[in-house]
């Protein structure tokens, strides 16, 4: 498995975790019990860093395999005889 093949899975993941974890928070304040513990709260901060650093990776990953082409004025063009 290529390293972007892994990525796109890991960032798959990871937003259903994301998402599970507002999932809970809501029921827990929709409980109505008061302020809900300060774990509660925070969960959701660790799938949402590491989706932003995936992301930022997936985002980044067309201009980084670019990086190598040689690029010139009129590339395509053919060459007049």
């Amino acid at each position: 498995m290529s390293g972007s093949t892994w990525f796109r899975r890991t960032h798959r993941w990871v937003s259903m975790a994301f998402m599970a974890t507002v999932i809970a928070n809501f029921v827990v304040r929709a409980q109505g019990q008061g302020e809900p513990p300060a774990w509660v709260t925070y969960a959701p901060l660790l799938p949402l860093s590491l989706l932003l650093l995936t992301g930022l990776y997936l985002f980044a990953l067309p201009y980084l395999g670019r990086r190598g082409e040689r690029r010139s004025v009129g590339a395509g063009d053919e060459p007049c005889t």
